[in-house]
């Protein structure tokens, strides 16, 4: 076999918000991807492009950069291919595709908070797919920092996960990714390593532990695909590493589709990806990442490979998924009206609404594309689909980005994906790693009680505060974390990771109290907010328009409460309708698209626009919803 010496292929894994990103922006910075003008201008985690993952702070989108490093001995120049992978589970499509790239992977940890969740979930990936791993321990500046701890932890995590003798001889490299700076020997507790100014021991130790790529000089051509983008003039792009072989710019190959079906096929653009941007290329030989067009209709998993041998190779599969929730049209009685509901005003704001069932359906298939872990199933009504994913966050981002892109619709309740095993129902688990003050345990274990978590494993570090570890059914996680950051007074952290399937758990209850539901359309007013505050918690401002069973707030009782929050207060002959009306109204409490989501009941939904998110009965009429809870009460 051959190797390519001047070529390395890395991922960076970690949990999220251990600085992967930030640690990807020094390297490109320190190996002068960028003019010495320009890099003092640059944003921090220039890897995070899109707007949601700016706003919320996390990377949701596998992305691939290149780094040229000029060896200090004056060697050739190497290029270095980094692939920045998402650290929420949530997303672990992405990272399963990514790992499939590379031929080593950087892991990342946490100097005080060590291995979460996420951590095991990347690092379980990375060992079955036999891949060499580099650990780094990050942030060794913070004040909490437990360097010593945090490796233990992290051999200990190998040895849980069955890694081989092997796979546990990795290299450490100690590192603040915010200030560019890494080293092989352990600096003490909160203090920047020392003995460096630099990246260059991280740099080197790429060199030294990630194989080259190795080919077989006889074969055939063999370009997997792993990743698609897209572009206004030249289309789907697909992103793939070259196995074996040479791709050329203006060539023909055979593509593999998944169902093995062959086409011929012209590359009509190739490019290899330098820094941030895509620059045009030639040829790509064997371990090369490169972006090619001229195929609109090709597919992650798929292969492209030569005419006269073509080989496929085997197609990415990744994780089922485990949370399911029902996408439609808007069904409301102000679909297509703007955010008051006053259409003649919103008209020139609204004239490029999607409220069709046909530009829903279009939408969604155009998200399957790129995106190996979703499903879109048919459900009984044609304007209506069930979409599966692994888990709640990653559909909200989902709805979250087709609501910015215009689109008006409505959201069932999340529901978890069961599975029949042996003629028995299984639903999915997760492992959830909670970190809270000592003073919060109790409001923790209570919570998890509620919710049939089994406490797995409790320790303490000596610092005020406990981690706490369950497994608990994917289920009684839906709408968890509000309850859980209320609990802890906002100081508690909570991760959980999907951790296989176990027999159904039984009935749930999680939300104790009830909705307060408009019982008629028109505009909420402050009198009759002043009057119903003490019936529990309102969520909409004075002036907002309503419609009958639509929900405006949180009974404190456990039942529905139909609520008159239109009413005004009347004109008499003693004083205006607008004296004595200075009484203090409470603010509302303002939902966001995931706390909606979770705040839903079975016979409730949420509907979105690009102006609001509100709270529905999923039947608006009244005494339709009576007659159904009648009928379900008496069989």
């Amino acid at each position: 076999m051959a190797t390519r010496h001047d070529i390395r292929n890395v991922a960076i894994v970690a949990h999220v918000d251990h600085g992967k990103t930030t640690l990807v922006d020094a390297m490109l910075k320190q190996a002068g991807a960028f003019a010495a003008h320009a890099a003092e201008s640059l944003d921090d985690r220039m890897m995070d492009s899109n707007d949601l993952e700016r706003e919320k702070g996390i990377t949701i989108l596998a992305k691939n950069t290149a780094v040229k490093y000029h060896p200090k001995d004056g060697g050739d120049v190497i290029t270095i291919n980094i692939i920045d992978t998402p650290g929420h589970a949530d997303f672990g499509g992405e990272v399963e595709r990514g790992l499939s790239m590379v031929d080593a992977v950087v892991l990342l940890v946490d100097a005080s908070e060590g291995p979460l969740p996420q951590t095991r979930f990347v690092l379980r990936k990375a060992l079955q797919a036999r891949l060499p791993v580099i650990l780094c321990i990050n942030k060794t500046d913070r004040p909490d920092s437990r360097i010593d701890e945090v490796v233990n932890e992290a051999y200990d995590l190998f040895l849980d996960l069955d890694a081989d003798e092997d796979q546990i001889e990795f290299p450490i490299v100690y590192a603040c990714a915010r200030d560019g700076v890494a080293s092989l020997t352990k600096p003490e507790d909160g203090t920047v390593p020392a003995d460096s100014d630099s990246l260059e021991p991280f740099f080197s130790t790429i060199l030294s532990h990630v194989p080259a790529p190795e080919y077989d000089e006889a074969a055939p051509l063999q370009a997997h695909v792993t990743n698609l983008d897209a572009d206004n003039f030249l289309g789907r792009i697909a992103l793939l590493r070259v196995e074996q072989g040479e791709l050329r710019k203006g060539q023909t190959v055979t593509w593999i589709k998944r169902d093995g079906t062959m086409a011929n096929v012209r590359i009509t653009e190739l490019m290899m990806t330098e820094a941030l941007t895509r620059k045009p290329a030639e040829v790509a030989g064997p371990g090369d990442i490169c972006a090619v067009a001229g195929i609109p209709d090709i597919m992650i998993g798929e292969t492209l490979a030569d005419p006269e041998n073509p080989i496929p190779l085997p197609l990415i599969t990744v994780d089922e998924p485990a949370i399911s929730m029902t996408i439609g049209t808007n069904t409301s009685p102000l679909v297509g009206r703007g955010g008051t509901g006053k259409g003649a005003d919103n008209k020139a704001a609204v004239k490029d609404r999607k409220v069709t069932a046909r530009q829903v359906k279009d939408r969604l298939d155009r998200e399957l594309v790129g995106n190996v872990s979703l499903r879109v199933l048919d459900t009984e009504r044609p304007d209506a689909w069930e979409v599966q994913g692994r888990g709640e966050l990653a559909l909200a981002i989902l709805v979250e980005q087709m609501r910015r892109e215009g689109f008006e619709l409505t959201i069932g309740k999340p529901q978890v994906v069961t599975k029949e095993v042996d003629g028995k129902t299984y639903e999915p688990v997760e492992r959830m790693t909670i970190d809270v003050p000592e003073e919060h345990m109790g409001a923790v274990t209570q919570l998890m009680g509620v919710r049939k978590g089994r406490m797995d494993n409790m320790s303490n570090h000596g610092s005020g505060w406990v981690r706490m570890e369950f497994v608990v059914p994917s289920r009684g996680l839906i709408g968890f974390r509000t309850e859980f950051l209320t609990g802890t007074r906002g100081t508690g952290i909570a991760h959980s990771i999907h951790e296989g399937h176990e027999p159904w758990f039984g009935t749930l209850t999680t939300r104790n109290n009830g909705s307060l539901v408009a019982d008629r359309a028109g505009a909420v007013t402050a009198f009759a907010m002043t009057n119903l505050q003490e019936r529990g918690v309102l969520f909409t401002d004075p002036g907002t328009e309503v419609y009958e069973g639509m929900i405006v707030g949180e009974n404190s009782r456990s039942d529905d409460m139909d609520v008159n929050i239109t009413k005004e207060k009347k004109l008499t002959n003693m004083r205006s309708s607008s004296a004595d009306s200075f009484e203090a109204i409470v603010p509302p409490r303002k939902l966001s698209l995931e706390q909606s989501l979770e705040f839903c009941r079975d016979d409730e939904c949420v509907e979105v626009t690009p102006e609001a998110v509100r709270i529905r009965k999923v039947n608006l009429d009244a005494r339709e919803r009576a007659r159904a809870a009648s009928r379900a009460k008496h069989g």
